[in-house]
């Protein structure tokens, strides 16, 4: 669910860099709580993290190119155990 509301809110601002990266900064904040609620689990979160940081630091062709990669939105995407 997570990542589709962060892939969601991506799309949305396609053409909008700053504002979908203004959007992935409030739905982080969203799912730390959670987490700290206990309703989202460290493997979620880390992987979370791990897109939100890209997005947020991301130039105008590298938030395209991550908005357009599958991969990059499927599960266990940047894990330890895929590297």
């Amino acid at each position: 669910m997570w990542i589709q509301d962060l892939r969601e809110c991506c799309e949305r601002n396609f053409d909008q860099r700053a504002e979908g990266q203004l959007e992935v900064s409030k739905i982080r904040e969203k799912w730390r709580k959670a987490h700290s609620d206990g309703e989202v689990d460290e493997p979620l979160l880390e992987g979370l993290e791990r897109r939100s940081d890209l997005l947020i630091e991301a130039k105008d062709s590298e938030w395209s190119k991550l908005l357009d990669d599958e991969g990059f939105w499927k599960a266990g995407w940047g894990s330890k155990v895929e590297d």
